[in-house]
């Protein structure tokens, strides 16, 4: 039986908000043994991110309030020491590793300012050798040329790259207890994968206990000992992450653990949390092994199915560098000769980690951006020879929804007026009593009520918000929508209803996708064809099933190893 590091007791959560007092955290209790890895389990709203600041000493004050409950560290209620006392603490002994890197780093500062920050505040270091402390840390945690890269600024690294210098901020004074807090959920898989294996070398090298934030299993199945389940605020399971996930007691993790897509079983729909429980948390009888079945292969016919979409040697090159008299000297190949075509009534799924030039393509295909070269071909028209005014008669038949939802609707429109601008702009639906019943039939149809068209979107969690930018795209009756990255940022048990609800639209309005995405898992479950990009161009392409079964180039071979198996790690030792 290991040591206990950290014990949290009973511990409950008040916020004040204008409907009165909200129990964020209703009195749980888990321990985190010395050297171990406990993977805390919810989606958003559960309660695990306030439970996890509570532990630092961060819940702001007002409106939130811890009312009840010890969280002894080391034997030592963190909620009786001074502020000064917690302050010697906090990123000394325990570190956070927080979701966002880019609103937690400080963009005015450089990198190497930040690590040192604490170095010299709790190791008593002075500036010079806090630097050269900041540079190994850098070099610990794989940034190249750590040296030079010491004095960037957050701005000029990749996503990773920023996350790479939270970990390395976290770690700098060797913390007995590292909170990650949701640290992969934004990156590619690739990623992921060296970020998660990364935690893990550098646990293994300081002996520190970690508390992993997360709505992803697969993720907790690769990392975990033990896994915490928790959900409205309450824990409902707990206990070593192998018992979890071959025996899950209660229907609420046995819903999570049904809910993401995977590369084994190709269902026809997926499950979702709600058909395993209502939403008074009684359990509704299943079989997640009767949910797998396999998904029926839709034929694909020359008469049925023609080619709608054609690509011919599509480019869009970015200047980057320009002599004194505006002549581009270097461009950025962000989209570098694809040709691949789409068919009518399907989906064809676009995969590629950041910066591939995936959403470039998107944006290219609906001329949000222009094309430097190349021809986009759409039901027989040449779309990139169209004059504005042609354009905007095909923007009816062509949308795309958007990778962040509260980001592409306007917060002073009700969402009401936000589904009908696009009638307005294309004049459809005649008088305004009949645009209002269309944007309420449209709410109804992606499962939510008419009676939320007067709410503004923050007012809607942020699967409902995706719902809405669904309901707007289909407000012009299109033919054809790009979905880039629309259930990325989602918990498991929203994005399953959404892929569910993106598949039932197509069947009944014979809607043809281009679905944009770094997740494998998901672009496996939702396409009938697969395209690989690399670098600004198609490495590979086939259906679906034979991506994933006969993957031939590297770069795929790659991707598919860096995905999450979902299967503990104590049974891949064994």
């Amino acid at each position: 039986m290991s040591e206990t590091i950290l014990s949290v007791k009973n511990l409950a959560v008040d916020f004040k908000t204008d409907d009165g007092v909200v129990r964020a955290v209703k009195g749980v209790s888990f321990d985190i043994p010395k050297g171990k890895t406990v993977g805390l389990v919810g989606e958003s709203g559960s309660g695990k991110s306030v439970s996890s600041l509570a532990v630092m000493g961060l819940i702001p004050n007002p409106p939130g309030e811890v009312t009840s409950g010890e969280i002894l560290f080391d034997g030592q209620d963190l909620l009786k020491v001074s502020d000064a006392e917690m302050r010697r603490v906090r990123g000394n002994r325990i570190s956070m590793i927080f979701q966002e890197p880019m609103t937690s780093l400080n963009p005015v500062f450089t990198v190497g300012n930040q690590i040192c920050e604490s170095l010299i505040l709790h190791q008593g270091l002075d500036k010079r050798a806090a630097k050269q402390k900041a540079i190994e840390l850098l070099d610990q945690v794989g940034i190249p040329n750590p040296s030079e890269r010491v004095d960037s600024y957050p701005h000029e690294m990749s996503g990773g790259q920023r996350q790479r210098v939270m970990i390395a901020m976290a770690i700098a004074c060797e913390p007995e207890l590292l909170i990650a807090d949701e640290p992969t959920t934004a990156l590619d898989v690739t990623i992921q994968k060296q970020i998660l294996e990364l935690m893990a070398d550098l646990q293994k090298k300081y002996g520190m206990s970690v508390l992993f934030i997360t709505h992803d299993l697969g993720v907790i199945a690769d990392i975990a000992d033990d896994v915490v389940v928790m959900y409205r605020g309450d824990i409902v399971e707990k206990g070593n992450t192998e018992q979890i996930f071959q025996k899950p007691q209660h229907p609420y993790t046995k819903g999570l653990l049904a809910c993401r897509p995977s590369l084994e079983s190709n269902p026809q729909r997926l499950p979702m949390v709600s058909d395993f429980m209502t939403d008074e948390g009684e359990e509704i009888p299943n079989d997640i092994e009767a949910t797998k079945g396999d998904k029926f292969v839709r034929s694909i016919s020359e008469e049925e199915n023609p080619i709608i979409l054609q690509l011919k040697g599509v480019q869009k090159h970015f200047p980057l560098q320009k002599t004194l008299f505006g002549k581009v000297t270097k461009w950025v190949k962000a989209v570098d000769g694809v040709t691949l075509n789409v068919r009518k009534g399907r989906t064809l799924g676009l995969v590629g980690e950041s910066g591939c030039g995936k959403t470039t393509l998107g944006r290219t295909v609906l001329r949000l951006i222009e094309p430097t070269g190349g021809q986009v071909i759409y039901d027989g028209k040449d779309i990139t020879a169209l004059d504005p005014n042609e354009m905007r008669e095909m923007r009816k038949r062509m949308q795309i929804i958007f990778q962040d939802p509260y980001a592409s609707l306007n917060p002073r429109m009700t969402v009401g007026a936000a589904i009908m601008e696009p009638m307005v702009i294309h004049n459809l639906g005649g008088s305004k009593a009949e645009r209002v019943k269309m944007a309420g039939d449209l709410m109804e149809r992606v499962g939510l009520s008419r009676m939320m068209l007067n709410r503004y979107p923050h007012e809607f969690s942020g699967g409902q918000r995706q719902r809405i930018c669904i309901a707007r795209a289909l407000a012009v009756k299109p033919d054809f929508i790009i979905c880039d990255e629309s259930v990325s940022a989602l918990d498991v048990s929203v994005q399953a209803q959404i892929l569910n609800l993106l598949l039932d639209l197509q069947e009944e309005y014979g809607l043809t996708y281009i679905f944009i995405s770094h997740d494998l898992a998901v672009v496996k479950f939702i396409s009938d064809e697969v395209a690989v990009m690399y670098n600004g161009q198609v490495v590979e392409m086939n259906d679906a099933i034979g991506i994933y079964e006969n993957p031939q180039h590297d770069y795929t071979k790659k991707l598919l190893s860096a995905i999450p198996k979902g299967i503990p790690k104590t049974m891949l030792q064994q």
